[in-house]
């Protein structure tokens, strides 16, 4: 497999597989998404002991636009515990907030955090704090779908992914899990089947041509993780989990990056606008894209004055479309 969108690293991969699933989930063509499902997109996401590649968030499509009266960050878990449990009529926040496991004052202040981000309104009576919410957080996540993209699998590292999968399968907290993975033209190896659990889906891609919808197909469908526990912190770190994808995205990348660099451009592959370092001639990772770089040249003043017909210089305009682009997706859904 060959072209500007194939895997010059696991990072140009990535941001492909994440641009076809905002495109073609969920996959195969014999796969009908529910007419009130939307789905939400995001990388680089997981816990202290895991982290996914892309994650997929499949969400009731009138709940999530009803998360959008809660702003377009996300919320963590101390604010996702005032929001979820603020009430309708005014009330001393201590009375409606179930009983936290660490000390009231931190609950106080993420009280304070929810009233300066406009997700709760708060008022004081006496020496009280008196909490009121805006509107009922909506049930909006159905289910996570967890991808690992690896573009060249081979036995030993189906191996090596096998016991990645295993834990998350255990931990429960994903509903399917996925394995990307670049076609190569023959019949996928029966080894790698076998290497891999069972419940894992195997996705095969070709972004030769660009990326589109029709860049990847099913090679193995998965089997749905059966919960073992549903319980309340299940419940809750997925939401939190749900909560980063919402807030982040899958473009955030040039947050880590230097697109005020004058090297730094966009390249479009198909329907995917990817990083490209006219200085190295690459598709460059977050990794090595920075000020260290010993290609970095910052944007010349000019081209943040009158020099350039984007405010702010071409950097901030990156930013700025990805930024926009992240939005529209979000309303679209």
């Amino acid at each position: 497999m060959s072209g500007p969108a194939t895997a010059d690293s696991e990072f140009t991969y990535e941001l492909c597989v994440c641009r076809w699933a905002e495109l073609a989930w969920p996959p195969g063509s014999d796969t009908q998404a529910s007419d009130d499902a939307a789905y939400l997109v995001a990388r680089q996401l997981g816990t202290k002991h895991r982290r996914w590649d892309t994650v997929v968030v499949e969400c009731n499509r009138d709940a999530l636009q009803a998360r959008a009266a809660f702003g377009d960050d996300e919320l963590d878990s101390d604010l996702l515990h005032v929001v979820r449990n603020a009430p309708a009529e005014w009330a001393w926040y201590r009375d409606p907030l179930p009983e936290p496991d660490y000390p009231w004052r931190y609950v106080r202040e993420a009280v304070h955090r929810a009233a300066d981000r406009g997700v709760v309104q708060t008022r004081s009576e006496g020496n009280r704090i008196q909490l009121k919410r805006i509107a009922p957080y909506p049930d909006w996540v159905r289910r996570l779908i967890a991808i690992e993209n690896k573009p060249d699998l081979d036995a030993a590292a189906a191996d090596r992914l096998a016991e990645q999968i295993d834990h998350d399968v255990e931990a429960d907290l994903a509903d399917e899990v996925w394995v990307a993975t670049a076609e190569t033209g023959a019949t996928v190896e029966p080894a790698l089947l076998e290497a891999l659990p069972v419940e894992a889906g195997i996705l095969t891609t070709d972004f030769a041509g660009g990326v589109d919808a029709d860049a990847a197909s099913v090679a193995w469908h998965p089997t749905s993780v059966t919960p073992t526990h549903d319980d309340d912190d299940r419940v809750s770190r997925r939401l939190e989990l749900a909560e980063r994808a919402y807030g982040r995205g899958w473009r955030d990348y040039q947050a880590t990056m230097r697109p005020d660099c004058r090297h730094f451009e966009l390249q479009r592959t198909g329907r995917l606008l990817i990083p490209w370092c006219a200085a190295k001639e690459c598709h460059q990772s977050s990794s090595v894209c920075s000020g260290s770089c010993e290609a970095f040249e910052p944007e010349p003043p000019t081209w943040r004055t009158n020099g350039w017909p984007i405010d702010g210089g071409p950097g901030a305009g990156i930013r700025r479309l990805l930024e926009q682009r992240a939005e529209r997706t979000r309303q679209q859904r």
